[in-house]
């Protein structure tokens, strides 16, 4: 464990083994037969001593143990310490059998909770199990829950740490109750442990002496990483992205048959349903966006009928981003008239990180909602067409003359840059301390080149790019994008075993690269227009084919795309996606999207009108390991929502298509190819006709 290589396994004794398990089998079948007759005298009592000096694996015999110790604490003259000593006897010499048994460890603490026993004892024998294996995190575990009964102060605790590691450098599960003891004084700033960055910087200097001790050990690098996750991680939330951008201008078909389209190629939508989203994006995880904390002053809505949504959030209601629908069908469109929007923060303090901190700022954004009358310029969409995504129905983006101002108002990068003042105060030790680590690292690998030392300098690299960009006040650049990606590239080839995950991240430093400013975005930009016919100069499509992405990100900066090209890529999930609300066309084909399960985000896009999930590998796998990759797997929770009214031969596809269905249900597609996954055949064609009744084209077929 932890780069150690295991010991040998001992030769076994067949003859001893094959009467050890026959011990057992006699012991097992009186126990339960005890057990279910809820027999508590002296011989059933033995019997589970027995069972479990043997085997303290058996989990049952310690909820009979726990249903016993209750049984004799309710009876007349009852002794609780005598009780619950024999029982800490009983776990103690389980734990000579196997010390790295849970059931004798969560049963001691079961019964230490009834506060009736020695806490002291408890210490003793910890530093004996302690000296036998310091490394074993179910003793460090149950120290930290002494620790809590006896009330030590976590100062104390620290320094038991720092004396263990004294003693070995590769104690993992040390560094480990390291990290949680730092975290909680730093925390609550406890007297001496403030400023963070003084206590940080001496952190480095110890970790320092473990990985040049030993490079190849694990235990250092790992609390290194949890050390750069404590220099750049804000201590605040705030906002960095929203749509529509702030100072923008958002204009409206008035035209009702035009399905709402726009005539900026930038802040565009599609009205249908009569609403605006706005989009917020937080740098973090966020709870209590709503009516009471953001307020909204226009004629479009009042803060009160507006519903503030988390987009795929937790199962505590947090989220990064966070929308809110603004209704315009009630309103005439007169293009005379520009409605102002103005949303702001009205109470800091209720939205709220993972880590309890309150949003470190208010903000303030504005933009005018412009109705517009289709005769202003723009192709009109009235016929509903097949969008075609070969190469020659697009042309590079060019910007014309009447689209400057629009162009100047389009900014899909960090709305509140300027306004974290903390984060600029810290971000001078911050850059200093990641290019000294840097340098550090860089002489490390000069003298060999260790994988967990590569992937540590390119986290560094883009820690690094990301704090300056936060302190800048001019566009931002990747500056150290070519060398991660680089080091990432030789990460796969180095270690095979974990090439996905080294993939995964060169796709988030390149998506970086290409959304750090407008000029970097721009190149990826092109018009949507088949050839020989006009061009809807409002359809710009982001084209992201071909560029091995293994993984999708930096969606605070995707947040005003319609058209998406992903094709001929590696994606296996399209987690994030959800926050692009905006989407209504989008192209996966040629990926290795595996299940219905990885499609899952796309159950947010609520105005998707175009996908193509074509040439993929939905239903080529028995195993959808997707499930349990996702963040929010599909469930079959939702068999109370059947919303069709199916024959019997139509309720045998529902149970084969389920999750498809899922999927789809709620969305209004007009157009889905989907040929070329394993699943497809004339049935699964049917049941998708069935559940899309919007559907006008299917795999570029009239239906």
């Amino acid at each position: 464990m932890h780069g150690r290589p295991r010991n040998p396994e001992k030769p076994v004794d067949e003859a001893a083994s094959a009467a050890k398990a026959s011990k057992l089998r006699i012991l097992q079948s009186q126990f339960l037969q005890f057990h279910h007759l809820k027999n508590y005298d002296k011989e059933a009592i033995d019997v589970s001593s027995k069972l479990l000096e043997i085997n303290p694996e058996f989990y049952t015999a310690w909820n009979y143990r726990k249903l016993a110790v209750n049984h004799f604490l309710n009876q007349p003259g009852a002794d609780p310490e005598s009780i619950l000593n024999e029982e800490l006897r009983i776990v103690e010499s389980a734990l000579r059998q196997n010390f790295k048994s849970y059931g004798a460890w969560h049963h001691r603490k079961w019964v230490l909770s009834k506060g009736q026993s020695s806490v002291d004892h408890e210490l003793r024998l910890l530093d004996k199990f302690q000296k036998a294996d310091s490394r074993n995190f179910h003793a460090w575990n149950y120290r930290r829950f002494v620790a809590a009964l006896k009330n030590i102060p976590e100062e104390d605790e620290l320094k038991y740490t720092t004396n263990m590691i004294a003693g070995n450098f590769s104690n993992y599960s040390a560094w480990h109750n390291r990290s949680v003891l730092l975290s909680n004084l730093l925390k609550r700033k406890a007297e001496g442990f403030f400023p963070k960055e003084k206590i940080l910087t001496e952190e480095y200097d110890l970790v320092h002496q473990a990985i040049f001790t030993d490079p190849d050990d694990q235990s250092g690098w790992f609390y290194h990483l949890w050390l750069l996750e404590q220099t750049v991680m804000s201590d605040s939330p705030w906002l960095i992205s929203s749509w529509p951008p702030s100072n923008s201008q958002l204009f409206i078909s008035a035209d009702k048959s035009a399905s709402g389209c726009m005539v900026s190629p930038f802040v565009t939508y599609t009205s249908d349903g009569g609403t605006i989203p706005v989009i917020l994006y937080f740098n973090q995880a966020v709870s209590g966006v709503n009516a009471s904390s953001v307020a909204i002053r226009s004629a479009l809505a009042e803060s009160k009928d507006v519903l503030w949504r988390p987009i795929s959030g937790d199962k505590y209601g947090r989220a990064q981003a966070w929308v809110g629908l603004l209704k315009v069908s009630d309103l005439p469109p007169d293009n005379s008239i520009n409605h102002s929007v103005e949303v702001s923060v009205e109470d800091c303090s209720q939205i709220i990180s993972q880590g309890e901190s309150c949003l470190s700022q208010k903000f303030l954004l504005k933009f005018m909602v412009c109705f517009q009358h289709p005769d202003s310029g723009h192709v009109e969409r009235r016929n509903v067409e097949v969008i075609s995504w070969e190469d020659s129905n697009f042309q590079k983006f060019e910007m014309s003359p009447g689209e400057s101002d629009l162009i100047s108002s389009f900014n899909p990068l960090q709305t509140g840059r300027n306004c974290k003042d903390q984060e600029v105060n810290a971000s001078e030790w911050k850059m200093e301390t990641l290019a000294n680590e840097i340098e550090i690292f860089r002489d490390l690998l000069s003298v060999e080149d260790w994988k967990i030392g590569k992937l540590t300098l390119a986290r560094l690299l883009t820690a690094l790019d990301a704090t300056v960009n936060i302190s800048s006040s001019t566009s931002p650049q990747m500056v150290h994008v070519q060398e991660i990606l680089a080091l990432y590239c030789d990460l796969v080839k180095m270690d095979p075993t974990h090439s996905q995950y080294y993939k995964e991240e060169h796709s988030l430093a390149l998506l970086r690269q290409v959304t750090c400013c407008k000029d970097n975005l721009m190149r990826y930009c092109w018009r949507y227009g088949k050839l020989g016919e006009s061009i809807d100069r409002s359809l710009v499509c982001l084209r992201l084919n071909s560029l091995s992405l293994a993984r999708i990100g930096s969606m605070e900066n995707l947040l005003w795309v319609r058209m998406l090209d992903l094709s001929c890529n590696e994606l296996g999930s399209l987690e994030g996606l959800e926050t692009m609300q905006l989407l209504s066309f989008l192209n996966l084909s040629n990926n290795k999207i595996k299940s219905f399960t990885a499609l899952n985000p796309l159950r947010h896009l609520k105005l998707l009108k175009v996908l193509n999930i074509s040439h993929n590998e939905i239903g080529k796998h028995s195993i959808d390991s997707t499930r349990y990759l996702c963040s929010s797997p599909l469930t079959h929770t939702i068999a109370d929502d059947w919303k069709l009214d199916l024959s019997l031969e139509d309720g045998s596809q529902l149970s084969k298509y389920w999750e498809a269905f899922i999927v789809f249900k709620d969305l209004a597609l007009i157009q889905l190819d989907i040929i070329g996954n394993a699943i497809v055949d004339e049935d699964f064609e049917s049941f998708l006709c069935k559940i899309l009744p919007t559907l006008k084209f299917l795999d570029s077929y009239s239906l």
